[in-house]
């Protein structure tokens, strides 16, 4: 069983889900996210009451003040294959306020397999399939020479989340046409 409840953000309503122990967040999804549906469990029973729902709560209203809260605070549990876990490890290593490429993620991984290269693409596709939003910080995420593309939650929010953490979005730029939009 999946435990869910909803936090008003600044952004909008974000889905929140607990495992049936309410020991850690398996998602936290922004309202119409892309894979968002797809990356939901099926059946979630509402429920309120549960601290760590409290603590994830806590955590968003500090972060959306502005504040730092540490990743560590909030136990989180994503479910994916081990190549999802490996991308989603390295993204909760980006700092705060700045960002790292789809590139030098998709090097990351391929030295931890001992493989010559991966494509960005590979790792893109992880990072998109990410279910547990701004907690795992996938907006901090960008593309080659600027490129603001991909976000499930939108470009215009991840333009938010960014300038949230004190990121000089102006060196960047939305791409016009392509399938990440």
């Amino acid at each position: 069983m999946t435990y869910a409840t909803s936090y008003p953000s600044p952004m909008g309503t974000i889905t929140l889900a607990c495992d049936e122990a309410g020991a850690h967040i398996v998602g936290l999804w922004l309202e119409g996210q892309k894979y968002g549906e797809e990356t939901m469990p099926e059946k979630m029973t509402e429920r309120h009451d549960l601290p760590i729902f409290e603590d994830t709560k806590a955590w968003l209203d500090r972060y959306f003040a502005g504040d730092n809260p540490d990743l560590s605070d909030i136990p989180i549990a994503p479910a994916g294959s081990h190549f999802r876990q490996q991308v989603w490890d390295i993204l909760c290593e980006i700092p705060y306020g700045e960002v790292i490429t789809y590139g030098a993620i998709a090097k990351m991984i391929a030295k931890k397999r001992n493989l010559k290269r991966m494509s960005a693409q590979a790792g893109g596709g992880a990072v998109g399939h990410n279910p547990i939003s701004i907690i795992i910080p996938c907006h901090r995420v960008v593309g080659a020479h600027g490129n603001l593309t991909g976000y499930g939650g939108g470009i215009h929010k991840k333009i938010q989340l960014l300038e949230l953490e004190g990121v000089d979005t102006s060196r960047f730029f939305i791409p016009k046409k392509g399938t990440a939009l």
